[in-house]
């Protein structure tokens, strides 16, 4: 599942991190595991075989007590949503065994009423209908039913038939069983009833063991108007069906309840099929042109992934439903439902970036068929076991499909840095977690659940070769299909398929694979080189973004590395291990003195590596060389970490910035992303000094050659990540101010203003935000009069963004002013966030920004009814206190906040806030600035050095061709 795939990128100013971490899950005790790891983990084993289950050992009051297990599930729902009404009716008969002799069968509810039971008991021909005595606990959720028959008993290993009817109302949170609506080209409204099962949200439904490895077949019946149709997991039964009233064809196979699926609507949809198995696209109807990127991908990743695995496809149908206004996907099986925005792909309208996005949640949806579906999880501690796959194989397979588009350098840019970065902070929870209540289940859907275990398993796909890894993965299916597994299950299957390959391992993968995921946090790699006797040294320790902090924890960490002298990054199996110990010596004839040396090829394993000082200069040296000869994820590393190592005092910033003089050899997207995010941070800091143009000119040197290779045209049928490369290289060349970028973009806006010549959608958030820079007032009013008067969302949006780029202070008051300006067609979420388009992008905006609250924070302040943090006035400034970084702006924000800090419209802590985030930065300043400036001036004297001794030989050369004719 896809809780929002939204992936954003923000400047963390006060902390200067490269990117901000997502769906982090921060908590004060972290299941290490202790020294003795070997022999806990063969304890672990001995345990799992005698049947106990060491995740249960909490406090497991919310689990189900097992002992009555589901077999088959009928389900019948009756809704008229239709025409808007919420409440509807079932019935769901389930047949069960007793696993111990028992008189109470506890189930899961929510949100449910009126219950009616009756049991029969399922071996008897005509079986009488005996009632039971219904009750609930809503705390655990749990719906218990006894026979009022003080007689009857549920035996150990009895078959029973459970009936019981019920009434609901559909959620409006779009949780559980839910109501949306759309409306049409005729603004008329149409309502539609769909789910959200995952994790715990199939108990809203229909009364059930809704726990993931309670599986079952499934039977379904859904009643609704005849104008309407019902959708769900199975193709519907024709013959048992009429009008109004659907019925779908029994599951084949067993299924957990959170991934059954129902959907009832006026949908449209677009068909195909490939060796015999149907696909369907379902939407609005006014979207069906937008089906085919979608359809086809979905049918080509499907199968991309049946081939992968050796393992077909369980169902007889897959369908993919466009879902309005939902946050992200669900992988029900057969039936999966998107946001629109995830399925939809317009040809005219949509951007790259929106086709790679769809491309990815498809295949991350598609992988669940398999992992999650096809072999469920036990409980939810092994969460990853299915969102980690997901994620890698929403590359994979869309690398697979689509190999022209380089997908794995946007999963080194998004996924890997994501966990690295969250994973550093030393608070987050190992991979395998246990937690039982729904809300605690909740919070496992984050980093260490998607992005950590994804790169754990790229990883180890890597380090053991992808035959040996395909082999275990279709061992793993197979041996647990339709069944649910937990690690161990997995590991076992990885080795039986080394075994069987002949892979020589160094230890058992149920003894390495646990240290990545039962232990938090990750290695960082420390390499020493002795350069006189060709030998080098690896020494690992837990990283934490503190480098004080040592946990003591260590790894099995499998690693390769190239060399100047054999740059080849091809082959990625490992090479070496550092076999849960701190340190290894590694002697290498073949890795010469004045050789660079990098490990990781393909940065493939989930670790940082920092180098001795020599070796990071060889490396740079060998970057402006022949930055080719090493892998751009490698390249996109290098930066990566090096930043990282001078955030946290581990590495000079003149190493780093040394790594960043061959940009101008750069043109991949990777790397460009990884510096993007270093000059922007640098940037932030500086922009203030007074030396800020030694800065400009050194990002404008770096910068100048990709741009003028790029361009701020998009280009048909380039390379997909070509089109990322440019949106990132023309925003850092406008940020700079390299005066063609600048001309180019406004170029833009001045063509379609004249000209009616239509921006590109890839190109259109770069182009109002970088032409808007520097425009005439007469551009800038234009812009500004479209977003009072435009009714297209989108473009509200761009504009809203791209106004708040001018750097002229007249512009920007006449901007700020329209937030409360009545007058001005504006939402109230527009007005309460236009503000922070113009003080987040540099010293001209910020200064308006505050001179605007400082004259109207009462009206300002009055745009939100909320007081506290959430209004606008407060949250604001705070959020300026993040971009001051000289004391002429800290004296400006500190008399604002003199103003207002009496007003009920702030916060009670607000100066403390603002100074606190402020020293943050000067302390930065006062400990990086000089470094920086000392080198940035330094460059610049030696490109004038340059200049002047060529043109001296010049002149030179110019003085003895003459002198030949006197």
């Amino acid at each position: 599942m896809i809780r929002n795939k939204s992936k954003v990128s923000a400047l963390c100013f006060a902390t200067l991190a490269i990117f901000v971490a997502s769906l982090t899950l921060a908590e004060a005790t972290i299941g290490y595991l202790p020294p003795d790891l070997e022999e806990k983990s063969s304890a672990r084993i001995a345990e799992k075989e005698a049947g106990i289950d060491y995740n249960a050992r909490a406090v497991d009051n919310y689990r189900l007590p097992n002992n009555t297990v589901p077999i088959h599930y009928d389900i019948e729902l009756t809704t008229n949503v239709h025409n808007g009404t919420t409440s509807f009716s079932g019935k769901v008969q389930i047949i069960l065994t007793a696993t111990e002799d028992t008189r109470t069968i506890v189930l899961h509810a929510r949100q449910l009423t009126g219950f009616i039971a009756t049991i029969q008991n399922g071996t008897l021909a005509n079986a009488a209908a005996y009632n039971m005595t219904v009750s609930y606990e809503t705390d655990r959720e749990f719906l218990s039913l006894t026979p009022t028959n003080t007689g009857i008993t549920l035996y150990k290993n009895t078959t029973w038939t459970l009936t019981i009817t019920y009434t609901g109302n559909l959620r409006t949170d779009r949780a559980g069983f839910h109501i949306l609506s759309y409306t049409d080209a005729q603004n008329r409204l149409h309502y539609m009833a769909t789910t959200q099962f995952e994790s715990t949200n199939a108990r809203h439904a229909f009364p059930c063991y809704d726990e993931p490895a309670m599986r079952a077949t499934f039977g379904v019946t859904i009643r609704h108007d005849p104008s309407y149709s019902a959708l769900s997991n199975m193709p519907k039964n024709e013959t048992a069906s009429s009008t109004g009233v659907t019925v779908f064809q029994r599951t084949n196979i067993t299924i957990p309840t959170y991934l059954v699926a129902f959907h009832v609507s006026d949908y449209a949809y677009t068909e195909g099929s490939l060796h015999e198995l149907p696909h369907r696209l379902y939407s609005k109807p006014q979207n069906v042109s937008d089906h085919q990127f979608g359809l086809v991908s979905g049918i080509l990743i499907l199968q991309s992934l049946a081939d992968y695995y050796n393992v077909s496809f369980a169902l007889p149908q897959m369908a993919q439903v466009a879902v309005p206004g939902k946050g992200g996907a669900m992988e029900n099986w057969g039936l999966v439902t998107y946001g629109e925005q995830y399925l939809l792909f317009n040809k005219t309208t949509s951007t790259t970036s929106t086709q790679l996005s769809i491309a990815n949640i498809i295949a991350h949806e598609f992988t669940h068929q398999w992992f999650g579906n096809h072999v469920a999880v036990r409980w939810w501690t092994y969460l990853w076991l299915k969102e980690g796959f997901a994620t890698l194989f929403s590359y994979q397979a869309v690398d697979e499909v689509y190999p022209e588009w380089d997908v794995y350098q946007t999963m080194h840019t998004s996924d890997y840095q994501s966990a690295l970065s969250n994973d550093g902070i030393g608070t987050v929870v190992p991979m395998t977690h246990y937690a039982q209540t729904p809300a605690e289940i909740s919070a496992r859907y984050g980093t260490s659940s998607y992005a950590k275990p994804a790169c754990v398993l790229h990883m180890w796909q890597h380090a053991l070769g992808d035959k040996v890894f395909r082999a275990g993965l279709n061992k793993y299916l197979t041996d647990n299909a339709f069944n649910s597994a937990e690690e161990w299950q997995l590991f076992e299957a990885l080795q039986s398929a080394a075994n069987e390959h002949r892979l020589s391992l160094p230890a058992s993968i149920n003894v390495m694979f646990p240290t990545w995921s039962q232990q938090s946090g990750y290695p960082l790699l420390t390499v020493t080189r002795d350069y006189t006797a060709n030998k080098f040294t690896v020494q690992q320790t837990a990283f934490n973004d503190n480098s004080t902090v040592n946990s003591g924890r260590t790894y099995y960490v499998p690693f390769n590395y190239a060399s100047r002298s054999e740059p080849d990054f091809r082959n990625t199996t490992a090479t070496n291990y550092l076999l849960n110990v701190k340190e290894i010596n590694i002697t290498d004839a073949t890795v010469g003195a004045t050789d660079w040396l990098i490990l990781n090829k393909q940065s493939s394993g989930y670790y940082r590596i920092n180098y001795d000082e020599r070796n990071w200069q060889l490396i740079a040296e060998g970057l402006v060389e022949r930055p080719q000869a090493i892998h751009p994820r490698n390249r996109a590393q290098l930066l990566y970490d090096a930043y990282k190592f001078v955030s946290t005092y581990r590495l000079p910033h003149n190493i780093l910035l040394k790594l960043l003089t061959y940009l101008p050899g750069e043109d991949q997207y990777a790397p460009w992303s990884a510096a993007n995010a270093i000059i922007n941070n640098y940037n932030a800091y500086l922009s203030g000094d007074a030396d800020y143009d030694d800065f400009k000119y050194f990002i404008k040197s770096l910068v100048n050659n990709t741009y003028e290779l790029l361009g701020v045209n998009d280009v048909h049928a380039e390379p997909l990540l070509r089109k990322y490369t440019r949106n990132i290289v023309v925003n850092v060349a406008c940020l700079v101010g390299v005066e063609n970028c600048l001309t180019d973009s406004n170029n833009k806006l001045k063509a379609l203003i004249s000209k009616n010549v239509a921006i590109e959608p890839n190109v259109r958030s770069q182009a109002y935000c970088n032409g808007l820079r520097h425009s005439s007032d007469t551009e800038y009013n234009h812009f500004l009069n479209e977003l009072f008067s435009s009714s297209d969302a989108t473009y509200r949006n761009y504009l809203l963004r791209g106004l708040g780029c001018s750097q002229d202070s007249k512009q920007l008051e006449r901007y700020v002013n329209s937030s409360i300006d009545q007058t001005k067609s504006l939402t109230s979420s527009e007005r309460t966030t236009l503000l922070s388009t113009v003080y987040s992008r540099g010293s001209t905006g910020l200064l308006v920004s505050i001179e605007f609250l400082s004259n109207n924070f009462e009206t300002y302040g009055n745009l939100s009814e909320s007081t506290g943090a959430a209004n606008p006035l407060s949250r604001d400034i705070v959020s300026m206190s993040n971009y001051v970084n000289n004391k002429s702006q800290e004296e400006k924000l500190l008399a604002l906040v003199n103003k207002v800090k009496t007003s009920n419209k702030v916060q009670a802590n607000l100066e403390t806030t603002v100074q606190t985030n402020m020293n943050v930065n000067f302390n930065w300043l006062n400990l990086n600035s000089k470094q920086v400036i000392s080198f940035v001036k330094s460059y610049r004297s030696s490109a004038r050095s340059a200049l002047n001794a060529s043109l001296l030989s010049v002149f030179v050369a110019v003085v003895m061709t003459i002198s030949r004719f006197f």
